[in-house]
């Protein structure tokens, strides 16, 4: 008895040994396997204490973590700091920070990535899907204004039968979105509450009309278009926590407004911008940026702007390539932006490609500097064979690289036919080439085919030297086209650290 009593006191021991910070379970190797067991369905982030993401993520994760433990759900949160407990990281693929994976039914093996917003909300909408019916049954009038009060946006389908097909249309959309809670009532209160005298699909939300009635031929496709296209505001400010949802999103075409919060006509401008939003409402996403806050100075540089420049409107596509369109006029007024927007929509517009002035000794030193003026004429000289490398002034990896590049240039300083060159891509832009990460290393050989080589070797003097001297065949392919990761936008920082632990020697856009 008393060695049965010894197990039971030393197994309680051993779970009181999960220690937890804001109702998050802090987890490591040597608990890992008993936090799973004692709940089987844990969404675990793995992070970095130094991740700038890790720390923005940090309040609204502990936020959901505190709403499931309030409402007794057996779904637990739990983290691991990835820089003490490697092995863990090492084990579950941890790549970047944050890594979130959702382990359910205690089991270990492929666990399943988390793939919806940072906010409390969204965290814990996604989890209940996981774990749950997709589609929940109201009852009472009380659950339903819950339901609606809990979350920023939720979908309550009306049906009185709730075998139709149009309540299992809404069943199919439900499974295919994760951050939204979807509900279905044949209640006649309910029905009555809401004013609703006939079946439909309503979506509720905390901002703008505050509800959107459905219309139309109830099916899957359509009812997802209706969610996608209602689910956000007409304008959505850009922040660490909404910038899942603006690239996550199905509306690829971005109209952006630079503007800061403080300025004395805020709200007259943030006015003019949601009255032209709304002509254009699942076409084109509104976005608004305050230009005051260091950590959109990225997002400004991007667009080739400072925030002496703000106010400022900006147009990009994130479709097949990313395509940067700027108005004519720098007035901000409904009626300018809707004629610019008209403009996109019709196919209108011509790109936007960002340059400097030329430097007066562009061609002083070795290393030539180009520039969006003067690229087209030194790169597809077809008498010179010219090396270019393409980077960012922030870029760790290009800093890394700076001194072997002028080792290069100096080397072929003298060369009749060759050059080495570079280009800051986040001032300038070209027509022939996207550059997607940094740095990017490309050969444009001589003669008149216009041909362009990327350089995949190794980045040292000697790499780059039989390249050069092969005429781009050794270390080089033929130029393709990579995919942007448009969640990259939002996930750069200015140390490689910061990225996280996979180093392919880039840093992406």
């Amino acid at each position: 008895m008393f060695k049965f009593w010894l197990l039971c006191t030393l197994a309680v021991a051993s779970r009181a040994d999960i220690a937890e910070e804001e109702d998050v379970l802090v987890l490591k190797k040597s608990n890992f396997d008993e936090a799973l067991q004692a709940h089987p369905n844990i969404l675990v982030e793995f992070y970095a204490p130094w991740c700038g993401h890790c720390k923005a993520l940090a309040p609204e994760y502990a936020k959901a973590a505190g709403m499931l433990k309030a409402e007794g759900s057996e779904i637990r949160l739990g983290k691991v700091d990835a820089t003490e407990e490697s092995e863990l990281a090492q084990e579950f693929g941890v790549r970047g920070y944050p890594t979130i994976k959702f382990f359910k039914g205690g089991e270990k093996q492929s666990p399943k990535e988390y793939s919806a917003g940072r906010q409390a909300d969204d965290i814990v909408n996604w989890l209940k899907k996981r774990t749950g019916p997709a589609v929940s049954t109201l009852t009472e009038v009380t659950a339903a204004e819950s339901l609606i009060a809990d979350n920023e946006v939720a979908v309550i389908g009306f049906f009185k039968d709730a075998q139709s097909a149009d309540a299992k249309a809404l069943e199919k959309a439900a499974e295919a979105i994760d951050d939204i809670p979807f509900a279905m009532t044949s209640d006649s209160d309910i029905y009555s509450k809401f004013e609703v005298s006939k079946d439909g699909i309503i979506l509720f939300k905390k901002f703008d009309e505050g509800r959107n009635i459905f219309d139309g031929e109830v099916t899957k496709e359509n009812l997802l278009a209706f969610v996608r296209g209602n689910q956000l505001p007409l304008v959505i400010e850009f922040t660490e926590q909404t910038a899942p949802k603006i690239f996550g999103g199905d509306i690829k075409s971005h109209i952006l407004m630079f503007l800061p919060k403080a300025a004395s006509d805020f709200d007259e401008k943030m006015n003019h911008f949601k009255k032209a939003a709304e002509g254009f409402k699942g076409q084109i996403l509104f976005i608004f940026i305050d230009s005051d806050i260091d950590d959109n100075q990225r997002i400004l540089e991007f667009f080739g702007l400072k925030k002496e420049d703000c106010p400022a409107i900006r147009l990009i596509t994130l479709e097949d390539e990313m395509t940067k369109y700027k108005p004519e006029s720098s007035d901000i007024t409904a009626e300018s932006i809707t004629k610019f927007c008209m403009l996109f929509v019709e196919g209108k517009l011509k790109a936007h490609l960002m340059s400097q002035d030329i430097p007066e000794d562009w061609d002083k030193n070795p290393v030539k500097i180009l520039v969006g003026k003067n690229f087209e004429e030194v790169a597809f000289n077809p008498s010179k064979n010219v090396f270019v490398e393409f980077y960012a002034p922030w870029c760790g990896h290009c800093k890394q690289l700076t001194p072997i590049w002028e080792q290069l240039g100096e080397k072929f300083k003298d060369s009749p036919d060759t050059i080495v060159a570079k280009m800051d891509s986040t001032a300038n832009e070209i027509e022939a080439v996207k550059v997607h990460s940094f740095p990017t290393l490309k050969f444009f050989p001589a003669g008149d085919g216009r041909q362009v080589i990327d350089y995949n070797g190794e980045r040292t003097l000697e790499g780059f030297t039989k390249f050069l001297e092969s005429g781009g065949k050794e270390g080089g392919a033929p130029a393709g086209d990579d995919d942007l990761d448009t969640d990259d936008l939002e996930d750069v920082d200015d140390s490689d650290a910061e990225d996280g632990g996979d180093d392919d020697g880039h840093d992406e856009l």
